[in-house]
């Protein structure tokens, strides 16, 4: 994959991720005890689909462009796009569990937005955008 093609492609999962993130954070706060009937039910699931898409191969996408771009040592790198990949792997277990209940609270959702595996997830995002910004 061509670079921009590759920076597009992380620029739309990660406004997947930080979308989905945002919208579980509003979805928390509304105290619904089920999505079924619920105005923001169905948006809750397509957020969380969302954001379980855009976890897939996160960290591979990441490397591909990081090795391109001469980013830091290789080694130093690896190790940190394997921490990613991990905690992408945890946050979409998570979200993947959360998808399966036939009905999501804003209770579920909460315990899901303070997940340390999500938290974990956007600080190595944030962190991997920063070293790859141009």
């Amino acid at each position: 994959m061509p670079p921009e093609a590759n920076r597009d492609e992380l620029s739309r999962r990660v406004d997947a991720i930080e979308g989905g993130y945002e919208f579980m954070l509003a979805y928390a706060a509304q105290g619904v005890a089920t999505d079924v009937g619920a105005a923001s039910g169905e948006k809750i699931r397509e957020y969380l689909r969302r954001f379980d898409l855009a976890l897939t191969g996160l960290a591979d996408l990441y490397r591909g462009l990081a090795s391109r771009e001469g980013k830091g040592s290789p080694e130093a790198l690896t190790a940190f796009l394997d921490v990613l990949a991990r905690d992408a792997a945890a946050s979409q277990a998570a979200i993947q569990l959360v998808l399966a209940q036939p009905g999501i609270s804003s209770q579920l959702v909460d315990n899901l937005n303070a997940s340390i595996h999500v938290r974990a997830l956007l600080t190595d995002i944030f962190l991997i955008d920063e070293l790859l910004k141009k």
